[in-house]
């Protein structure tokens, strides 16, 4: 480990600067409220969503073998930073906005201007990635996605008329991909179509 002197500046003074005007604007996660609930009936919000993403793929490291879990956990934390700028879509409304994905990248990038140009490229590439899912730790990333989102809606103190049937169908896509994903999937799905009314994994 290279050894630093007292009074040495261990970064660029203006690097910095960009960088904490970053992490800075990043802060506007947390007051990004999502369409789910906690068990106490708040909405949860995006940041919050997203270190739950983190805390399965550590949990999950040993089933995961081959992944690299770094990226993982870069995945899982930079997917949805664009919505520290225009919100979160509620699932049940991604489908009707054809242009969310364009316009979260847009945000992303607007988001990152602050940064270096390597940082800001190496951010931007890694949802890039997500968005895409093209390597391996994307799609588990994904699939993660989806299972958070439903299993928040499992434990929120939700509206009375909450429409649990649509987990049921939603994000299949992404949660078949990996067998660890189909496993945690079935589990989810029956609590889902208990609390819907229905036998078990059958939807609406």
């Amino acid at each position: 480990m290279r050894t630093i002197s007292e009074g040495q500046l261990v970064i660029e003074p203006a690097r910095l600067e960009g960088i904490l005007a970053f992490l800075q604007a990043a802060e506007q996660l947390k007051d990004t409220l999502r369409s789910g609930r906690t068990r106490q009936g708040r909405a949860e919000s995006t940041a919050e969503h997203s270190w739950r993403l983190c805390l399965m793929a550590l949990i999950f490291e040993r089933e995961l073998v081959g992944l690299d879990m770094a990226r993982l956990l870069k995945l899982m934390v930079v997917h949805d930073l664009g919505e520290a700028i225009s919100g979160d879509t509620p699932a049940v409304e991604q489908r009707a906005d054809p242009h969310r994905a364009e316009r979260e990248r847009a945000d992303l990038i607007a988001l990152c201007g602050p940064l270096p140009t390597d940082l800001s490229e190496t951010i931007v590439g890694i949802w890039d990635d997500y968005a895409a899912g093209r390597s391996p730790e994307a799609v588990i990333a994904k699939g993660f996605d989806k299972i958070e989102t439903m299993m928040q809606h499992l434990v929120g103190l939700n509206n009375p008329r909450f429409d649990y049937a649509f987990n049921l169908t939603y994000g299949i896509k992404y949660t078949d991909k990996h067998p660890l994903l189909r496993q945690i999937r079935r589990i989810v799905d029956a609590e889902t179509s208990a609390r819907a009314g229905l036998p078990s994994g059958e939807p609406k």
